[in-house]
């Protein structure tokens, strides 16, 4: 086994084979170590997220190692397993350039594909997005795309490494694309919102000639999303007369759902929603709003206090009467019947979270309001003319004096700043080259406008060259990880990253800057400085006790 640092609060084990790593996952569920949070199982990998305060790296080691020595390898009953049947028309955009790949003709392809049953071994990328192993010997060792597309339809059927997967949501993915299906993979609706779970046999069917496409983004997303509560007769609400560019529900995130292929996502800049709800006296992890804010203007029904923090915006309150003047963020501010807030374009930063005493009324979706707007959970985005009724989410009892803001407020970044992240190398530095490592501190690199809150999409003069050219197995990746497709431009995960990837990732940022690198704007320059040299965890890791923490 080797033990790869993923960030200051993970680390990537990488064992010998799928079998290896679904043993370890196995017993480490059902022998929790003191300090872990999440387990993330993959190919070959088991990532593990834990809370540095409560457990060492050695001795996090130590215990990995101890249970992957008792680890029962034998495989499930596969005689026993639940099986589902998923009709495929193959008619992917990909398919006659795999086949070529492969030697084969493309009705070899489908046989191959629909020939004999695939076993779901475990769920990763976007909820009901199950990888899935087995199938035909001749269909391994299939390369991703060398950049990934930006949009996969949903429904889209795709072929990577030694995995099938059928995409369940419209999202960015590198994996070849053969056919598409009509069966929903997520859909909140049902008992079972995911068709396909580890441990499932699936067989693929060959549905004929291709029939015109059915529209599916909408309906996933109608499926995965529940809206806020209704508020057209709410004494207290706000209405949105305009949301600005984007504007979301946000929490801390949507914790321990590994299992169903969904990450934490979550507030991007987590100090700025914990201030905004000190500022009204709510608890901190109350759900917040997230916006991208040049032009968002929000209507006050009856009264309500709001703060404001994050991005720097300029705020004008706008009076009934016809008056209006600049408000402050950063600080309680009541609005009375009929005021409106209006927010101008930041002028640093990118994301405001704006709070209200006694929180805004929405419907939590697993457990979270969190916006995944990846895997499509969570609250769907606000629309103009949408109210969202305030002031009922927190129990009376837990609301508390309004708390000042915390003195000395962040210098956010404008267009054209330079800005420095700490980075931790690996867990895939030893995949690049030596000029690539120093390339990535030493190139700046310009945030591109097809970042997002998946992740920034980063540009330099110069791409980092890989040692290593061979397919790497899907693997576990957490926030701030910065991964590098094969085109050598890297992309930085932000909170809505896909729960697993197939691209190396050379570093990731300390999480003391994942708030930062949540604020870089369109058109600002980036440079990395690494803060812990790519090292095996394990190599001359000393025995240590678990600590009970």
């Amino acid at each position: 086994m080797r033990f790869l640092p993923a960030g200051d609060t993970a680390l990537l084990v990488e064992l010998a084979d799928l079998d290896h790593a679904l043993a370890l996952y196995r017993i480490a569920q059902a022998q929790p170590i003191a300090g872990v949070q999440e387990l993330v199982p993959a190919a070959r990998t088991l990532l593990v997220h834990y809370r540095p305060e409560a457990v060492t790296p050695a001795a996090l080691v130590a215990a990995l190692r101890e249970r992957a020595a008792a680890a029962d390898l034998a495989p499930a009953d596969a005689a026993a397993a639940r099986r589902v049947e998923i009709a495929v028309r193959y008619d992917g955009e990909d398919l006659a350039e795999v086949a070529e790949m492969l030697g084969i003709s493309v009705a070899e392809l489908i046989a191959r594909h629909a020939g004999q049953p695939w076993q779901a071994a475990f769920a990763g990328f976007a909820p009901g997005f199950v990888y899935l192993a087995g199938g035909h010997p001749g269909l391994r060792g299939i390369a991703r795309r060398a950049s990934p597309r930006t949009r996969v339809p949903a429904g889209s059927v795709a072929l990577a490494g030694d995995f099938s997967a059928v995409y369940p949501a419209a999202s960015p993915g590198g994996w070849q694309l053969i056919g598409v299906t009509e069966v929903p993979m997520w859909d909140l609706r049902r008992a079972e919102p995911a068709f396909v779970q580890p441990g499932f046999q699936v067989q693929f069917i060959d549905a004929g000639a291709p029939a015109p496409r059915v529209s599916l983004p909408a309906q996933r997303e109608a499926a995965s999303c529940a809206a806020p509560a209704a508020a057209d007769r709410a004494r207290d609400a706000i209405e949105f007369e305009s949301t600005g560019l984007q504007t979301l529900v946000q929490d801390a995130g949507r914790h321990g759902m590994a299992g169903l292929g969904i990450s934490p996502s979550g507030a991007l800049d987590q100090p700025a929603m914990r201030q905004a709800n000190r500022l009204v006296g709510n608890p901190v992890h109350t759900p917040v709003l997230e916006s991208v804010p040049g032009g968002l203007r929000l209507r006050c029904h009856g009264r309500a206090t709001l703060a404001v923090t994050g991005a720097e915006t300029a705020l004008t309150l706008h009076a009934p009467d016809g008056r209006q003047w600049p408000v402050e963020s950063h600080a309680a501010l009541a609005l009375d019947d009929g005021d409106v807030l209006a927010f101008g374009a930041p002028s640093a930063g990118v994301r405001c979270c704006v709070a209200v005493r006694g929180g805004w009324q929405v419907a939590p979706v697993l457990g979270s309001c969190a916006t995944d707007t990846l895997a499509h959970v969570g609250p769907p985005a606000l629309q103009a003319g949408q109210r969202i009724a305030l002031g009922q989410a927190v129990p009376a009892p837990m609301l508390r004096a309004s708390q000042p803001a915390e003195a000395g407020l962040p210098q956010l970044p404008r267009p054209g700043d330079v800005v420095t992240l700490d980075v931790l190398a690996g867990p895939r530095t030893d995949w690049f080259t030596p000029d690539a490592l120093a390339l990535l501190t030493q190139q700046a690199w310009r945030v591109t406008p097809q970042s997002n809150r998946i992740g920034l999409r980063l540009h330099g003069e110069q791409p980092l060259a890989r040692a290593r050219h061979d397919e790497l197995p899907s693997e576990g990746t957490v926030t701030g990880a910065i991964q590098v497709p094969a085109g050598g431009q890297p992309v930085l995960f932000l909170a809505d990253h896909p729960l697993t990837g197939g691209y190396p990732v050379i570093a990731a940022v300390a999480s003391h800057h994942l708030p930062l690198a949540a604020q870089l704007p369109v058109g600002c320059t980036l440079r990395f400085r690494i803060v812990a040299p790519f090292a095996d965890l394990g190599a001359a890791a000393a025995p240590a006790k678990e600590n009970p923490a």
